[in-house]
């Protein structure tokens, strides 16, 4: 038997679900409510505080106040108060190198450099058509003076800015080589920054990768390519000393090695997870072995751990950095720009090597008189390499 409800019942009832919809409603809104206030008194607080600063320092401080200087610090120290080690405040010049940086590339003489034991700028390297190269700069050589003063006087940090500047622009230089000291005028310009280079080791592929920059992807391709048209058995990836650089980068760099499937995930604060990169069915079906060690960072360690997760290649050498979350660059309105963490990044299949950093399959170390002299290392005195080789010859 159906049971009627008068109509002064529903009514009361609808009234009743009204009531307690109201109150459910008010309760979030107040919540979201007190928490906006919180977040305004905060602010209120914040600038209260550097208001008072302010006003003291316009009343007593006896130097001058330079405002966009002031500002820029201030930008700064706010980051600074985050626990993150990895924020960072860009100002407009400080944004325009870094996007030279994440690209790889450099505007100057175009050589990359360290300080002597005199104190003197020793180069290092002289990228390819640049400055430098077409005056015939070489390895070794010494910068003595910028601008016609001397390093030593100027200071190391402030010779290297000197030698850099806008593109266009003109610098000279007096360089000493076997102790004879020469001036040069030279023009900068935007220098393509070689992040890979390659060999044939025997019958295996060497690939040092030094960074990962937009313009990695294209060098690597090729290393990769010339190594196999060259008759590779098998591919050695050196990435020791390899701090990272961006994640767009490794990504199309492991979609070249990798059958299909996820590359990396995304997990934000919250937990959620989702792929950021899939790799297509296209791989190299090659034995590949990475070599490793505590300076080996970030998107260096994407890469170890995602060839590791498909069975692709196996570690030689030491323990990763352990650096696992991903930074974003968000631009300001005046030119300027903040960098912050805003997500883990987890392999295709392990866990998140964030603070634990990866374990070699194959432990080797170096003494301190082989890391004293790394860069002069081959493989015929360097035992990591030696190792990588004996193990990717196993796998062939």
């Amino acid at each position: 038997m159906n049971k009627k409800i008068s109509l002064g019942a529903a009514i009361c009832f609808m009234g009743i679900v009204a009531a307690v919809t109201f109150v459910i409603t008010m309760i979030f809104s107040m919540q979201k409510f007190n928490g906006k206030i919180g977040r305004v008194t905060e602010r209120e607080r914040i600038y209260s505080k550097i208001d008072e600063i302010d006003s003291l320092v316009a009343q007593h401080f006896v130097g001058d106040i330079d405002d966009d200087e002031l500002m820029d610090a201030i930008a700064a120290g706010y980051l600074s108060g985050l626990d993150d080690n990895y924020a960072h405040y860009f100002s407009p010049a400080d944004l325009k190198k870094e996007k030279l940086n994440s690209e790889g590339a450099l505007v100057g003489i175009g050589v990359s450099a360290t300080q002597d034991t005199s104190g003197y700028i020793k180069i290092q390297k002289v990228y390819d058509n640049s400055p430098a190269s077409e005056a015939k700069l070489e390895a070794y050589d010494l910068i003595v003076k910028v601008e016609g003063e001397d390093v030593l006087t100027l200071g190391y940090n402030e010779s290297i800015s000197k030698v850099s500047g806008e593109a266009g622009t003109k610098v000279k230089i007096t360089y000493r080589r076997d102790g004879v000291d020469t001036d040069l005028e030279l023009v900068r310009k935007k220098v393509e920054i070689p992040t890979v280079s390659y060999r044939m080791i025997g019958k295996n592929g060497y690939i040092k990768i030094e960074d990962f920059t937009t313009n990695t992807i294209d060098q690597f391709s090729k290393a990769v390519d010339d190594c196999i048209a060259k008759g590779a058995e098998g591919l050695i990836f050196d990435l020791r000393n390899n701090g990272g650089g961006t994640l767009e980068s490794v990504e199309k760099m492991l979609d070249k090695l990798l059958p299909s499937g996820v590359i990396v995930y995304k997990r934000d604060k919250s937990g959620k997870k989702e792929a950021l990169y899939t790799s297509d069915a296209k791989q190299v079906d090659l034995p590949m072995v990475t070599i490793t060690n505590g300076n080996t960072a970030s998107a260096s360690e994407l890469f170890v751990s995602a060839l590791k997760d498909y069975d692709k290649a196996q570690s030689v050498g030491t323990t990763t950095f352990g650096k696992g979350i991903m930074q974003t660059l968000y631009d300001l309105s005046d030119g300027s720009a903040i960098r912050i963490t805003t997500a883990y990044f987890d392999p295709p299949k392990s866990e998140n090597f964030h603070g634990v950093g990866i374990k070699a399959d194959f432990p080797v170390t170096l003494t301190q008189e082989q890391e004293k002299n790394f860069n002069d290392l081959d493989e015929t005195t360097d035992p990591q390499l030696k190792k990588a080789i004996e193990v990717v010859s196993a796998a062939e």
